[in-house]
């Protein structure tokens, strides 16, 4: 349990970035700038042996993607460091849906919302890190390896980088076994387009344009936990039994924008389907109550 109440965190969010409790724009609270894309998802046999999800039964689904950069500031730079993110929605034929984000850090810092919070305070604020080092240093070593993996250096493109989901989750199979997982998103291959992209709005401009050259795919990496790894600690470190491919992304087109009239899209973490189980993990039960919060200031 936290004891974080949700309004006060989306307040102390939307304060780091300069943005007033109240209702300014219609944007996120975090991962404020983005765009929407289709696209279509097929799974490997070997996904479908592991797990009985309907998207993972190897027939085409259709996905809803938003790639996008992590700050809570709208009208940011692309050129500006940044955690980036690809969110997924997988349409199910039965009319359900089951979300995965993914960011390009490779590892989360820290364990609690509280924490979470407090870190975003500090790295818009930097005289709040020392402070924030001193009473979280369980997260340093996670800051050190996403500094050394780039997660914050702005990508030639969205299409180039590599995402990964915080959280892990539980698989059922068929024959009655289960599977602890973490999602990795890897890019496979795309057509570069022609000319240079230099403006503040470089990554949505490049990547509508690497689209129009043709599809963006992306590989669906599902590392499966060995004996010892905690799917419930968000900052723990896997040593994974087995590494598979379970699909392939293909990313098509720009999307009509589903928000343009006032329409909330939210990708939800803990937005599952039948074979997918959550975690305890106390920042992904978190998510759910703090995008509600959001959405409220978003909709009025």
């Amino acid at each position: 349990m936290t004891s974080l109440p949700p309004a006060t965190a989306i307040d102390r969010l939307r304060a780091a970035f300069g943005r007033p409790a109240a209702h300014d724009t219609n944007h996120r609270t975090l991962h404020a700038k983005g765009a929407f894309y289709a696209g279509t998802f097929t799974a490997t046999p070997r996904a479908a042996e592991l797990c009985t999800a309907g998207h993972l039964q190897g027939s085409e689904v259709p996905i809803l993607v938003r790639w996008s950069n992590g700050a809570g500031n709208p009208r940011a730079s692309d050129k500006a460091p940044d955690v980036r993110g690809m969110a997924v929605s997988f349409k199910l034929p039965d009319g359900t849906a089951t979300d995965l984000l993914g960011q390009t850090a490779p590892r989360f810092p820290v364990r609690t919302p509280e924490a979470f919070v407090a870190m975003t305070e500090a790295a818009i604020h930097p005289r709040k890190l020392p402070g924030f080092l001193l009473r979280n240093p369980h997260a340093v070593p996670a800051l050190v390896a996403n500094a050394r993996a780039k997660a914050l250096v702005p990508p030639a493109s969205y299409a180039v980088s590599t995402y990964h989901a915080v959280h892990a989750y539980r698989w059922l199979a068929a024959d009655g076994t289960s599977s602890w997982v973490r999602y990795v998103l890897r890019p496979r291959s795309s057509t570069a387009p022609d000319g240079t992209f230099t403006g503040r709005d470089r990554l949505r401009e490049e990547i509508a344009a690497r689209l129009a050259a043709g599809p963006v795919t992306y590989t669906l990496e599902v590392h499966l936990a060995d004996d010892g790894d905690d799917p419930h600690d968000p900052t723990s470190v896997w040593e994974p039994r087995e590494t598979i491919d379970a699909g392939t992304l293909t990313v098509t087109a720009v999307a009509d924008d589903p928000e343009a009239d006032g329409g909330v899209v939210v990708f939800d973490p803990t937005r599952i389907v039948d074979g997918i189980e959550l975690s305890d993990d106390p920042i992904l039960r978190y998510r759910p109550q703090a995008y509600s919060e959001s959405v409220e200031r978003r909709s009025v």
